[in-house]
């Protein structure tokens, strides 16, 4: 039995060791030909039909769920802070969590759910009708024309939606705050400003978004290209690739804060980030 539990598991780490190096491998073909098309003019139309699926119709979703949660972090919030008399520093609390951390993983997982289930079917589905072996056949790589113009309207585009995300995000906890908490609208806003979200808290949250953006479209494109066969492959596909961005996003959020935590402290010493 122990000798049963050991092969086993033996099996399966080296099964994520080689799917990993196929993954990597992957990477490394969309960034060639990322690199090598770039400046070509006639695989920009490639990307405007992305553009309308990654960004347009992600605007309803990110948008709701950014509302939202400044709504809730209002309400948690008031009551602890009403406790030690600085309710007033609602504001600071509430925007900056919503523009460093919040708005950015929430976004991004959003998108994971709706983008990348939806890059993950599409193509497994041309996988299992035999389509990515026809562009093969014909000479054309699908790298080329699947994997790149989606990864670039991910990368584009998250940080957008982020931002947007963001902006209603503090409109909401600023609706609730202030007309139903009755926290002062002055105060709200200037200890939100001066004592929480500057400069770098905001181009923080923007540029991890970049890194969300390209995770979730090479490992939902990743599973798509290397779908199973029949509906239940195609499904699975979709349900691994929400899974795996799901977890590089919370890992990519975690390794981008430390790095941004110690370049901040080597910029402007030990000053908290807070201001």
């Amino acid at each position: 039995m122990p000798l049963r539990v050991v092969e086993r598991v033996g099996g399966r780490t080296t099964e994520l060791l080689d799917n990993f190096g196929d993954f990597c491998i992957f990477v490394g073909h969309t960034f060639a030909w990322l690199l090598g098309g770039l400046f070509n003019v006639k695989h920009w139309r490639l990307l405007l039909p992305q553009f309308y699926e990654v960004g347009v119709r992600s605007v309803p979703v990110v948008g709701v769920v950014g509302a939202f949660i400044g709504m809730v972090m209002a309400v948690e919030t008031y009551a602890t802070f009403a406790a030690i008399g600085q309710e007033s520093r609602v504001g600071s609390v509430i925007n900056v969590s919503v523009v460093k951390q919040i708005g950015p993983v929430l976004a991004a997982v959003m998108l994971a759910g709706r983008v990348g289930g939806a890059l993950a079917a599409e193509l497994g589905t041309m996988r299992v009708t035999e389509q990515i072996d026809a562009l093969r056949v014909m000479g054309s790589d699908p790298i080329r024309y699947l994997v790149v113009p989606r990864f670039i309207a991910c990368v584009l585009l998250t940080p957008i939606l982020t931002a947007y995300s963001d902006v209603l995000g503090i409109l909401g906890g600023w609706v609730i705050a202030v007309f139903s908490l009755h926290v002062p609208n002055q105060a709200y806003w200037y200890y939100s400003t001066h004592g929480g979200v500057g400069t770098w808290q905001i181009m923080e949250g923007i540029c991890k978004a970049f890194l969300f953006g390209g995770a979730i479209a090479l490992i939902s494109c990743y599973k798509g290209f290397n779908s199973g066969s029949g509906a239940s492959g195609v499904g699975r596909a979709c349900t691994e690739g929400f899974v795996a961005s799901f977890i590089a996003i919370i890992i990519l959020n975690f390794i981008f804060a430390e790095a941004s935590q110690q370049m901040y402290q080597a910029i402007y010493g030990l000053k908290s980030i807070f201001g």
